[in-house]
């Protein structure tokens, strides 16, 4: 009776310390630049 408990024992610590390190998963994010806003030409009165 006693290795019994002691297995039931180890076997719960074994899933709970795998369902702990499974929660730990680090998720990744990437920064993107945004690109620079071109401004438009300025109308100056004059044909080219």
């Amino acid at each position: 009776m006693s290795k019994n408990i002691k297995l039931l024992g180890m076997l719960g610590l074994m899933v709970v310390v795998a369902a702990c390190a499974r929660e730990q998963q680090v998720e990744e994010f990437v920064v993107v630049d945004p690109e620079p806003i071109s401004q438009e030409p300025v109308f100056t009165g004059k044909y080219k």
